[in-house]
């Protein structure tokens, strides 16, 4: 029988290139779509632990730190503002933190785990605007002597003092909120974790 001048030698070679060719493009079109699955590697990020080096802080300083796409404050407070703090507890609405969002560790007088570093979410309890640091004592337009430095929040006039407490009669119902943080060493601090008991 004739196959009507056929070549099955080429016929099989073309078979066999097309079907490599297609598969290699099914497999070009399906890595990038099945990758598009997998979170990115800033969405990790924004997840993921934040370590910060303390060593360079001098007293009366504050950074902000970005975690979970929210600014972390971290002050290093002085001894004087620590010997402030239960003086002005009469103007807050909440000295004692009880209506507080903060982690066990951080419930008592400074709300922190050593008391010259204090650790926040820079996010004013009202409405979620950032309160601008402002440790002055005695600012004019923050109440004068009573004043004994903190956050002002520029949105609605809250303020909280340098432990995060809320004073009384602002927009803000509750103090601003601890994160969870742990110290890795007598410098280091991990934001996103907890301390350990």
């Amino acid at each position: 029988m004739s196959n009507g001048g056929v070549n099955e030698g080429r016929r099989r070679f073309l078979t066999a290139a097309t079907c490599v060719v297609g598969g290699a493009g099914a497999v070009g079109v399906a890595v990038p779509f099945v990758g598009s699955w997998n979170p990115s590697a800033r969405a990790k990020a924004a997840g993921a632990p934040v370590k910060y080096n303390l060593s360079k802080l001098e007293p009366g300083q504050m950074v902000t730190v970005e975690w979970r796409g929210k600014p972390v404050y971290v002050v290093r407070r002085t001894q004087e503002v620590l010997d402030d703090l239960p003086t002005i507890d009469g103007l807050l609405r909440d000295p004692n933190s009880t209506e507080s969002v903060q982690p066990p560790y951080a419930d008592n007088e400074v709300r922190s785990i050593k008391p010259e570093f204090l650790v926040l979410l820079g996010l004013c309890t009202h409405l979620g605007c950032a309160p601008m640091y402002r440790p002055e004592v005695g600012a004019a337009d923050l109440g004068g002597a009573d004043w004994k430095g903190g956050f002002f929040c520029p949105c609605h006039g809250s303020k909280f003092d340098l432990a995060g407490r809320v004073y009384k009669g602002v927009p803000a119902p509750i103090n601003l909120e601890i994160p969870p943080y742990r110290f890795d060493s007598d410098a280091v601090i991990t934001i996103g974790l907890d301390q350990e008991a």
